[in-house]
């Protein structure tokens, strides 16, 4: 019976010690390109210090908000921002091994008003496309790409200037090629912007978002049946004014939900089992420096090891 035990134990401290973690990154001015952070434990984060991709489409030719997801079939894909202003969509890549990139292009998510009518189709006069998030629907087997684009004139004014009247929108995929026509996402009734899918269980999805409004600048979440909602009870801000960029992965049986706060110029972070109560960790992470908004992605320890091996001079 010892014996067993020894070796059920050993086999729940190998399971547990397989996982990792890499988390996208950039560093202002965002020109430089892709680049990544690790860990062994979601708590403790290292650099990798090499540029994984450099940006090479759209017109400014950046890379800020790098989203990156594990498919199903261990293809990792990746989905950025490419302006600050102008723009009316986003980066896409993809890569077997974060080493080599393929199908590198730019989607055109906004060129179209997605509020008119499809017949004859009106172009936008979208401000921007800010910080695309990925997220796979398992149920589906699709892709989900969310976004936060301003339609001058489209809201309520309420407290925005009207280029700053951000709203979510969404398009998905099964393969990166075909998209579905852009629709509207959440309309919180307010400025929104960063928002990320969270899956706790079948029916029970959350949205992590920050309220872009100037009383507010801060990081919430709603909740919903479905990943693409509807979103229902915002909460209150669980951090500081002056937050945005929200990660989240979870670490045994806790959500850890990562931010940027940006005024005080550090990476902080909160800890919640609900999403309803939560906990300020940030005396217990280690981000560097210069880290800016990414996401996370669990993977196995080996294939960090590999990526780290591949990199040495």
């Amino acid at each position: 019976m010892r014996t067993c035990l020894s070796i059920a134990l050993l086999f729940l401290l190998g399971s547990c010690t397989s996982k990792a973690y890499l988390f996208t990154s950039f560093r202002e001015p965002a020109n430089e390109g892709l680049r990544m952070l690790y860990s062994y434990d979601g708590y403790h984060w290292e650099r990798i210090d090499t540029i994984l991709l450099k940006p090479s489409v759209g017109k400014d030719k950046i890379m800020r908000d790098p989203s990156m997801i594990e498919g199903p079939d261990g293809v990792f894909h990746l989905v950025w921002t490419t302006e600050w202003k102008g723009g009316n969509g986003f980066g896409y890549a993809r890569s077997n091994d974060l080493l080599h990139w393929e199908d590198i292009k730019y989607f055109s998510a906004m060129m179209f008003d997605p509020f008119e009518s499809k017949i004859e189709p009106v172009k936008s006069n979208v401000v921007n496309v800010w910080a695309p998030e990925l997220f796979y629907d398992n149920e589906k087997s699709e892709y989900i790409i969310v976004w936060a684009s301003c339609l001058p004139g489209k809201f309520e004014k309420g407290i925005e200037d009207e280029n700053n009247n951000h709203r979510l929108y969404y398009t998905t995929t099964k393969d990166f090629v075909a998209f579905t026509e852009t629709k509207l996402f959440f309309d919180p009734g307010f400025s929104v912007i960063d928002a990320v899918i969270v899956k706790r269980a079948a029916r029970d999805y959350i949205l992590i978002l920050k309220d872009n409004t100037r009383p507010e600048r801060d990081i919430k979440v709603a909740f919903g049946e479905t990943p693409l909602g509807p979103w229902k009870n915002p909460s209150k801000a669980f951090t500081e004014n002056f937050t945005e960029g929200p990660s989240v992965v979870k670490v045994n049986n806790e959500w850890l939900i990562y931010y940027d706060s940006y005024q005080k110029k550090t990476y902080e972070a909160s800890a919640t089992k609900d999403f309803i109560r939560f906990e300020n960790i940030t005396g217990k992470v280690i981000v560097p420096a210069g880290h800016k908004h990414g996401t996370i992605v669990a993977v196995k320890r080996k294939f960090v090891k590999h990526l780290l091996k591949q990199l040495e001079p």
